[in-house]
């Protein structure tokens, strides 16, 4: 694999080009593709254009392919792309069976269904499922996490090349964050509620623990992390339940950090801060990522009680922060906390992140209500949808389409 590099900042105004050529140098795979959580830049960009507007209703309008999934519980783990590929995670409950399959992405053919062998964890809380975390991959394998506690890479053919079950495992409620692909480690992140956190790397190719960090200091969180280049070197961003956290993510340590409540949102980057938030209807606050040590006193850029959100991540466009919470949509500017507009985005669900693409539009998406809005400090709906089929799971967006998975189908969308 090529060395990584990561957004200086986020797309504004010349996005196609300047995003384009990010994700061309990224090392996790093509262009094309949309290899893990929040796609290639780990901050939810898509460099695409000219998306639809709507889809669905009785006419299936820009349905290219649907497919049944099997059943499954609480299956809000979203797809990935890698080259001509979409992958999805399933999981039911009694018995405990965790499944990744594979579809053809011209077409949604089933290529193969793999059934991965549980780990030592049973869950006791039903409300967040065995199938939160989304796959990874780097164009040869797909790497998977189940809240059974077990982590496997698996080829492209279907074939389990490693699994290794998690040692420590005191997740609160359900595993619900992400792995991400740095180089050639999986990093994860394993805040747990006993204090005995960790971030740990495997080995690509071997499933063998690299380096593991402990983390003595936070408690559980379901946050993914983002990487970052800041000052031309690559940084891991981690809202942690106490602080956001600036990583080396080639070893785990940490470089900065300050004082704030974090838990399930991922963080955001761009117009100079990185923004953290909970997720659980608490404030929000911006941090210049440029310090050292305990910024808390040093570089808080701003911190605002409207900024309230719920369990999806923001996403910063040029000088604006989006955020999505109580069936609303705020906008605000990123670099001071300000207000632009805070409006109703009647039936959505919080759950989801949103996605700006190259051409100025906000994707608010999933496989129930949908919106489509136009970038920017005036508010403008430009279409609206509903597949029905409501989950959890944010869009990938690969080569002019877009793959939405729901509880009962996998959709792929695109002009016809």
């Amino acid at each position: 694999m090529r060395p990584q590099r990561f957004p200086r900042r986020p797309p504004v105004g010349r996005a196609a080009a300047c995003l384009g050529a990010i994700l061309l140098a990224c090392g996790l795979a093509s262009a094309g593709d949309w290899p893990q959580f929040r796609g290639p830049t780990t901050l939810g960009y898509s460099d695409e254009k000219d998306l639809p507007l709507t889809w669905g209703g009785k006419s299936s309008e820009n349905i290219l392919w649907k497919v049944p999934l099997p059943k499954s519980h609480n299956p809000f783990s979203s797809p990935i792309v890698s080259g001509d590929r979409v992958f999805v995670t399933l999981s039911q409950y009694e018995p405990v069976d965790h499944r990744v399959l594979c579809f053809q992405k011209a077409d949604g053919r089933l290529l193969w269904d793999t059934n991965v062998p549980p780990g030592p964890l049973v869950l006791k809380d039903p409300r967040g499922g065995y199938c939160a975390p989304t796959p990874a991959a780097d164009g040869k394998r797909v790497y998977v996490v189940f809240a059974s506690a077990v982590v496997a890479c698996l080829d492209f053919d279907g074939k389990i090349v490693w699994r290794t079950a998690l040692k420590e495992y005191a997740f609160d409620v359900t595993i619900g964050d992400s792995p991400i692909i740095y180089k050639d480690t999986l990093i994860f992140l394993c805040d747990f509620i006993n204090k005995s956190s960790n971030l740990t790397a495997f080995d690509l190719k071997t499933g063998d623990i690299r380096w593991k960090q402990p983390r003595p200091e936070v408690n559980f969180s379901h946050t993914t992390p983002a990487i970052v280049e800041i000052n031309g070197a690559p940084q891991m961003l981690i809202c942690a339940s106490n602080a956001v956290q600036g990583l080396d993510p080639a070893s785990g340590k940490l470089i900065w950090w300050c004082a704030a409540r974090g838990d399930v949102c991922g963080p955001a980057y761009g117009a100079g801060v990185v923004y953290a938030e909970d997720g659980r209807g608490n404030s929000g606050l911006a941090v210049d990522p440029t310090g050292k040590g305990d910024v808390t006193k040093t570089h808080l850029k701003w911190a605002a009680d409207h900024a309230r959100g719920e369990l999806s991540s923001p996403v910063i466009v040029g000088e604006y922060l989006y955020r999505l919470g109580s069936q609303k949509l705020l906008c605000m500017k990123a670099a001071t906390g300000e207000l632009v507009y805070s409006e109703k985005l009647p039936g959505i669900n919080s759950y989801v992140t949103p996605i700006p693409t190259a051409d100025g539009r906000l994707y608010v998406a999933s496989s129930g209500k949908s919106y489509v809005v136009k970038l920017g400090a005036k508010f403008e709906i430009l279409g609206t949808s509903d597949l029905g089929d409501s989950n959890h799971a944010m869009p990938a967006i690969s080569d002019g389409r877009m793959f939405l998975k729901g509880q009962r189908f996998l959709y792929c969308i695109g002009k016809k």
